[in-house]
């Protein structure tokens, strides 16, 4: 059951219960949790500590179970503060709402809501609370604690459907002709050392990985930035790490490394390569040196190269992030990346049950940032702009061709 019908559940089973079958039925229920169950009831619930603490030790103690010869009568005892207060909760809503109008500086919009600061400002109020009562009212009210969840991709682009439309219809003529199709993309960067990992993995007891209480990098060995290609159509990958910046010279380099050791190979006749790629970073879509080297790439191994581009605020629906950059997430969660061979055999261990492999490769070469092209150096591409959206849809050609 989740907490939230339990909550509800418990709530409904006390509400018809006089104090003394309240309280046993909620020591009954943090008996049964075990460890931790009087704090976790009393969470759920309201109660106080010493009231579930009364209700456990009478169970545990009283061989028969009676209600005692005198019971407070019904309403009987202290009043809830929502009745003593009548206004706390509008005015509990005026602190918890973000958008509060007024002086923006005003109760806690710039500050963590702990049911402690919370209380603090409804003392403020001349309304007498304890933080306890804040988390029964907040509960209450249909509040919990919840982290940011990511869904806010910003404005939708016009043009969006009709761009993965395209990308998929392009795809499907590559992949009919059994020309290669590939989706790139950087990881970000990982430190290199002692750090700690997120994520959980399976140790022996009182045996986990001790690793830096500061992620500061002068404790690492430095930085690692995978740069990654997963072939769609043989479910394949690898990925290229580099010890130096993310530029667009290393993500074309590591895309010349994926054709010559995987490449070429699987794809003995290919007359053109696809790459389908993100609209900002190293391989963006407004990035002259990424036209650059591709123009440098594409004279080496002497096919074209087709380049289409995700529309902004879209980088999720890229394949390789689901297909490929979340498994090498999975694999090494919770375990330290001590160092570039850690890193190395972690992504090349990446397998699924639907038959991913991973190749990964270390890249020591140095590649300096802020490095400027030309207009003399772009006009010398050849580069062909495709009728639809043109700033994210283009073809790379041979010289000489």
């Amino acid at each position: 059951m989740s907490t939230n019908k339990q909550y509800t559940w418990w709530l409904k089973a006390l509400s018809g219960a006089d104090e003394v079958q309240a309280r046993r039925f909620a020591g009954a229920i943090a008996l049964e949790i075990g460890w931790g169950g009087i704090t976790k009831v009393k969470e759920l619930t309201g109660m106080s500590h010493s009231t579930i603490s009364k209700g456990v030790k009478e169970l545990k103690t009283s061989e028969k179970l009676e209600l005692p010869k005198r019971l407070r009568a019904h309403g009987g005892g202290r009043k809830k503060v929502e009745e003593k207060y009548p206004g706390i909760i509008n005015d509990l809503e005026k602190i918890m709402d973000e958008n509060t109008s007024g002086d923006p500086m005003s109760l806690l919009k710039w500050t963590n809501k702990s049911t402690y600061k919370i209380a603090d400002e409804l003392r403020k109020l001349e309304h007498k609370i304890d933080p306890d009562t804040v988390g029964r009212i907040l509960k209450e009210n249909d509040y919990s604690l919840q982290a940011n969840k990511k869904n806010i991709e910003g404005s939708s682009v016009p043009e969006r459907d009709a761009q993965f439309r395209y990308i998929n219809k392009l795809a499907k003529e590559f992949t009919n002709q059994a020309y290669p199709v590939i989706s790139v993309d950087a990881k970000k960067k990982e430190n290199v050392g002692e750090f700690k990992n997120p994520g959980r993995t399976w140790t022996k007891k009182g045996k986990a990985k001790e690793v830096n209480v500061y992620d500061f990098p002068s404790l690492g060995n430095g930085k690692a930035t995978p740069y990654g290609i997963y072939d769609v159509n043989r479910n394949e990958g690898m990925v290229n790490v580099g010890m130096s910046y993310d530029t667009s010279e290393f993500a074309v380099e590591s895309i010349r490394q994926w054709w010559f050791m995987f490449g070429r190979i699987n794809y003995p006749n290919a007359k053109k390569l696809m790459i389908c790629a993100d609209g900002g970073g190293s391989n963006g879509s407004r990035n002259r040196g990424w036209k650059f080297y591709l123009q440098e790439l594409v004279d080496q191994i002497k096919i074209p190269i087709t380049v289409c581009h995700y529309p902004p605020g879209t980088s999720k629906w890229n394949k390789i992030e689901h297909c490929m950059f979340s498994f090498i997430t999975m694999n090494w969660k919770g375990k330290p990346l001590v160092s570039y061979e850690t890193i190395i055999k972690l992504i090349s261990g990446t397998k699924t049950k639907k038959g991913l492999t991973v190749a990964s490769r270390l890249d020591e070469s140095e590649y300096n940032k802020g490095v400027k092209i030309s207009d003399e150096d772009m006009e010398k591409l050849q580069i062909e702009f495709h009728y639809l959206h043109p700033k994210w849809n283009y073809s790379i050609l041979p010289n000489g061709d």
